[in-house]
């Protein structure tokens, strides 16, 4: 089988199903944009070379996944979907307690870096949100996606500790936030 159809070249896309769609349509923005978080999360996975890390981080690749499989579905009750339940949302919940633990309170705003591996994460924290923000457009339109909703909502809180988390195992210094000064 060949990779290119010839299909999409006047800019239409098919989903799961069959149905035809716009490329630009807020569904294939919102599973476009949770694949363009999983890409981030192998480079950032491929930065770290932390076997524990990269584990979990292939966990949430396989998540994100199935959420796409979801967006890009028109029945939600096809046979094909993975399952897709609160216990995802509650692993990620047990994992941001979990790094807490061992990480000082924040008591400022902190910049994303320190480290390469410190920005990757903090990049794909920003495009969770976005993925976040196209969901929830999509969700207002058919209101069967809050399981999704919830999840990167989480994702993306996850992601800031396990910056934090990274830039400790790392050693290296989160960069506060020095606000600009009135003059």
């Amino acid at each position: 089988m060949k990779i290119y159809t010839k299909t999409g070249d006047k800019g239409g896309t098919s989903l799961l199903g069959g149905q035809r769609v716009n490329k630009d349509d807020v569904r294939i923005e919102s599973y476009g944009t949770v694949d363009e978080l999983n890409a981030h999360l192998g480079l950032l996975s491929a930065l770290l070379g932390n076997e524990d890390l990269d584990k979990k981080l292939q966990i949430l690749q396989s998540r994100l996944f199935d959420i796409g499989s979801y967006l890009a579905s028109e029945d939600l009750n096809h046979p094909a979907l993975p399952p897709l339940t609160d216990e995802m949302t509650k692993d990620l919940e047990v994992a941001i307690d979990e790094m807490e633990t061992k990480l000082e309170p924040l008591k400022t705003f902190i910049l994303p870096g320190g480290s390469k591996s410190v920005a990757q994460c903090h990049v794909c924290r920003t495009v969770c949100r976005r993925a976040e923000r196209r969901v929830v457009t999509l969700n207002k339109l058919e209101e069967k996606y809050d399981l999704i909703v919830i999840f990167l909502n989480r994702l993306s809180d996850y992601l800031f500790v396990l910056s934090r988390f990274i830039s400790k195992l790392e050693g290296s210094k989160e960069i506060p936030w020095i606000p600009t000064k009135k003059s």
